[in-house]
């Protein structure tokens, strides 16, 4: 049977890809894919996650969610600093959405929908938290009625908005540490030090291109304009690959040989100067805390990709069933 899940983005150009791959996969169902601001503002990451859908000809309800951090009101987001960042902001370029967006919003689906089936559904967040925030502050109990939560996001080595801090992490630091305060032992991390060692390359981008599905040329496109953000940085002028984050917190639940996980405690700083939006994650055991999560690092550095070009390259379990509108 499918696993259900239902993605939470901010949806730039790796989002696409990751939502992409849980729509495809013939052991996943996806049922709903909720919005919240981040790298792109919550209405560009609307539209863009509906344009998304509808290239892949899928009918996914998209519910919008938070348009601003739960209790910050001094976080822009510093696009013009990064380069590969700029990236997200804008709309993607893909055909306008035909599809509108739901009535209802973001949070109050989330929790009708795990209450209406507990231990069901699979909650994936590759964005910052301010929807599932939201949704604890009200139902302080709702993660305890998932199957499982995968949050991407955060970083132990280094930041990639500030020295310190990953950027779905410093976007909404109050959400994302109200979400590790409530996790349970269904709840998977996976950083970006798992992420960056698996870059993407032009000679993927070549392999995507002969697949005949949408999917396979519109990821191209995208691993593509990544690369080419990453050579407007002066360090990587010559760059031939680029991490795409989003895609590995999907391919956890299906893809078993990818990463291995050890369980320890995290916690986001709230308060430091230098380290707002910082997780720390207790890999030591220094803190005496009990973990809290399932601490991800890679397996398999080539099992992205292949999974990409395997989903990609067939038929979808929704095209057979013959469910494309």
């Amino acid at each position: 049977m499918a696993q259900k899940l239902i993605l939470d983005v901010d949806t730039g150009t790796d989002d696409a890809i990751a939502i992409m791959l849980a729509a495809l996969h013939p052991d996943l169902e996806l049922i709903a894919v909720t919005t919240v601001n981040g790298n792109a503002p919550v209405d560009v990451a609307t539209d863009n996650t509906l344009r998304v859908v509808g290239i892949i000809g899928i009918d996914i309800p998209v519910y919008r969610g938070m348009a601003k951090p739960l209790l910050r009101s001094d976080f822009p987001v510093p696009r013009a600093q990064k380069p590969e960042r700029a990236v997200h902001a804008k709309p993607l370029d893909l055909p306008p959405a035909s599809r509108e967006v739901q009535a209802q919003h973001a949070v109050d689906f989330l929790i009708e929908a795990v209450a209406a089936a507990p231990g069901e559904l699979t909650l994936v967040t590759t964005a910052p938290l301010s929807n599932l925030g939201a949704a604890l502050i009200r139902e302080p109990r709702l993660l305890e009625g998932l199957r499982r939560l995968v949050v991407l996001g955060g970083s132990h080595a280094v930041g990639n908005v500030t020295p310190s801090a990953e950027f779905n992490m410093w976007a909404d630091p109050e959400a994302a540490k109200l979400v590790f305060a409530s996790s349970t032992q269904k709840t998977t991390f996976i950083t970006l030090d798992t992420t960056h060692k698996a870059p993407l390359d032009l000679a993927f981008c070549r392999s995507l291109r002969t697949l005949s599905s949408p999917a396979g040329r519109v990821t191209a496109a995208l691993v593509e304009q990544r690369i080419e953000a990453y050579r407007d940085r002066s360090d990587m002028a010559n760059a031939q690959a680029a991490p795409v984050h989003d895609p590995f917190a999907v391919a956890a639940l299906v893809l078993p040989s990818l990463l291995e996980t050890r369980r320890v405690f995290v916690d986001v700083e709230t308060q430091g100067e230098l380290t707002v939006g910082r997780t720390v994650i207790d890999v030591d055991a220094r803190s005496g805390r009990e973990p809290n999560v399932d601490f991800a690092s890679l397996k398999d550095p080539q099992g992205i990709g292949a999974l990409l070009l395997e989903v990609f390259g067939t038929r979808s379990r929704i095209e057979s069933e013959g469910r494309r509108v």
